[in-house]
């Protein structure tokens, strides 16, 4: 059984008990469906005047710290691409060693809906700790928040499908208006690596808000 996390709490991902040769971040969500007018519980509404709701496009990032704490490297055109920061414009890291598998915009289906792979045992030794970002893209713009975001967990899988750990988030009144969120950390110690579950909400819809505390 994997260890079940709440806000604040963390675990060790021990070698010895794991195989974290290729480990699986997954991140999933579900969309609250939006409420009913009352002309259309008794099936009176307009199918026409209903409009489809716009997908919720949640990204997953990825900043890998040193020592100290901050990213290392923007690229070499400082604009993150090529760089210690893995998202949508720059999936895989220059190791090799990490990995964006791709972008779920609606969230639809069972299990993960986006998936950052990281070999952690072959991970360099100058990152230090990996910093889990989610944000809601142009969700200021779609007056979208976590307040509509169900189920969301993150949960970290070893090479052999064992899941070692997962965070779910349960929301809250502190979500209400979060249109970003600071999920997880993976920190690195003297032989493992140790899980920490966040769960820290921004009403900033940008993951580059978040990135000017590691730079």
């Amino acid at each position: 059984m994997p260890v079940s996390l709440k806000k604040g709490q963390g675990v060790s991902l021990k070698k010895a008990e794991n195989d974290l040769s290729l480990v699986t971040i997954g991140l999933g969500w579900d969309i609250a469906e939006p409420p009913k007018s009352m002309l259309q519980k008794i099936g009176l509404g307009s199918s026409k005047a209903a409009s489809k709701p716009v997908d919720y496009d949640l990204d997953v990032v990825a900043f890998l710290c040193g020592a100290d704490g901050k990213v290392r490297d923007r690229g070499p055109k400082n604009d993150l691409v090529g760089s210690d920061v893995i998202f949508y414009n720059n999936l895989r890291h220059k190791s090799g060693s990490i990995w964006l598998t791709g972008d779920n915009r609606d969230g639809s289906g069972d299990g993960d809906d986006e998936q950052i792979i990281v070999k952690l045992n072959d991970l360099p030794s100058s990152i230090q700790k990996i910093v889990f970002i989610v944000q809601i893209y142009h969700g200021k713009e779609n007056n979208q928040s976590f307040g509509q975001v169900n189920n969301a967990f993150i949960r970290a899988e070893d090479a052999k499908g064992k899941e070692m750990v997962r965070f779910d988030l349960s929301g809250g009144e502190g979500y209400t208006e979060a249109r970003s969120l600071h999920f997880a950390e993976l920190i690195r110690t003297t032989s493992d690596w140790q899980f920490e579950a966040i769960g820290v909400p921004s009403q900033e819809d940008s993951f580059t808000h978040w990135l000017k505390a590691y730079l």
